[in-house]
């Protein structure tokens, strides 16, 4: 059985604290943030009862895509986009980090941030979240 810490390391108080440190533009409030990082304007949902966080940001309309762009997408996803992901929700292609709350450290969501940057970034061109491809061909 996995068990949960029983005092969490991370919740939106403490997550509150670090996107105003760490972002610029910072709008929004404990539970959804809008801010620029890195030239890219992301957005944070955090839900303390479900234990979630996830970091996005807008990056095309799918109807604008090309299937050999999505599929791509879909292969980046198993090695180049690292702990970002390409996904689609409402017509959108999104960048995306989902991660639990309570497990987050500061690290791992400025690491967060900078892989769904670095995702929209590189789209249509190498397609990765930073220099690290895992076990696949990076072009």
């Amino acid at each position: 059985m996995i068990s949960v810490p029983t005092s969490p390391g991370m919740n939106d108080r403490k997550l509150d604290m670090l996107i105003r440190r760490m972002g610029d533009h910072v709008d929004g409030h404990p539970g959804f943030w809008q801010f620029d990082f890195d030239d890219c304007r992301l957005v944070c949902i955090a839900d303390e009862s479900h234990d979630r966080m996830r970091v996005i940001t807008p990056i095309a309309q799918i109807e604008e895509l090309n299937e050999q762009l999505i599929m791509t997408c879909l292969e980046a996803n198993f090695d180049r986009a690292l702990d970002a992901r390409y996904c689609v929700n409402s017509g959108t292609l999104w960048g995306a980090f989902i991660h639990p709350l309570s497990l987050l450290t500061d690290e791992q969501f400025i690491s967060a941030c900078s892989q769904v940057a670095e995702i929209a970034r590189n789209f249509g061109s190498t397609f990765s979240s930073g220099a690290l491809a895992f076990g696949g061909d990076a072009s």
